[in-house]
């Protein structure tokens, strides 16, 4: 069997499973007008109607809060992983700011992938054990499919000599986006502009340094 064919599948495996998740997300989300999840009971929440929340409470500084800011972090960390890709050809430019950008990136791009999965694990186990019937868990499961065989693959790009594992991670990433914009909203799309900013920053460096350091016409 051809490897350059082999080497997609467990991506596509992924990819169907989050598909498959994110239609359950659309479809829950239909038959419940965008509200899963127990309600409290009309004219307020009394003591003795505190069911209408997940254990640990999602109130100010409750469980729910700090693993919902986990997830957030997360997609920070995501980001900056992410970001290792506007340096992964700038190693040798011009600006020295940028090489040293990118030689920090690159040598914590993998610490900065496995700490956005672990984070991302802590935060779903606990909305799957409290939040189960929420619409938003099955776009966080589409989310985590992708990571994981993300990972996997930057797991073992360099245990396997094929260029088409570089170009699967890096369309995994690329795929992980739109998820992650369906599911976390604002700090998705806070982190891709961050993402994007330094991408343009990169941009604006060299071009700075070059104007600099080009010949002065007539000059030796």
């Amino acid at each position: 069997m051809n490897t350059k064919k082999t080497v997609w599948i467990p991506a596509m495996i992924a990819v169907i499973v989050a598909a498959l998740f994110v239609i359950y997300y659309y479809y829950m989300s239909s038959v419940s007008g965008g509200e899963l999840g127990p309600r409290p009971p009309k004219g307020g929440v009394s003591n003795a109607g505190q069911m209408g929340r997940p254990p640990g409470g999602e109130g100010h500084g409750g469980n729910g809060e700090i693993f919902k800011t986990l997830g957030t972090i997360s997609v920070f960390l995501g980001a900056a992983a992410f970001s290792w890709f506007w340096f992964k050809k700038k190693l040798r430019s011009p600006s020295v700011l940028v090489r040293k950008a990118g030689k920090l990136l690159h040598s914590m791009h993998k610490l900065l992938g496995w700490a956005t999965l672990i984070l991302i694990a802590v935060h779903g186990v606990y909305f799957l054990m409290t939040k189960l019937q929420d619409h938003k868990t099955y776009s966080g499961l589409a989310s985590f499919a992708i990571l994981l065989a993300l990972a996997g693959y930057g797991f073992f790009i360099n245990k396997v000599r094929n260029k088409w594992m570089r170009t699967v991670h890096r369309s995994l990433g690329l795929l992980w986006v739109p998820v992650l914009l369906l599911h976390a909203g604002g700090s998705a799309i806070t982190a891709v502009i961050a993402s994007l900013a330094v991408g343009v920053l990169v941009w604006v460096l060299e071009k700075s340094v070059g104007k600099t350091t080009k010949p002065v016409p007539g000059s030796r």
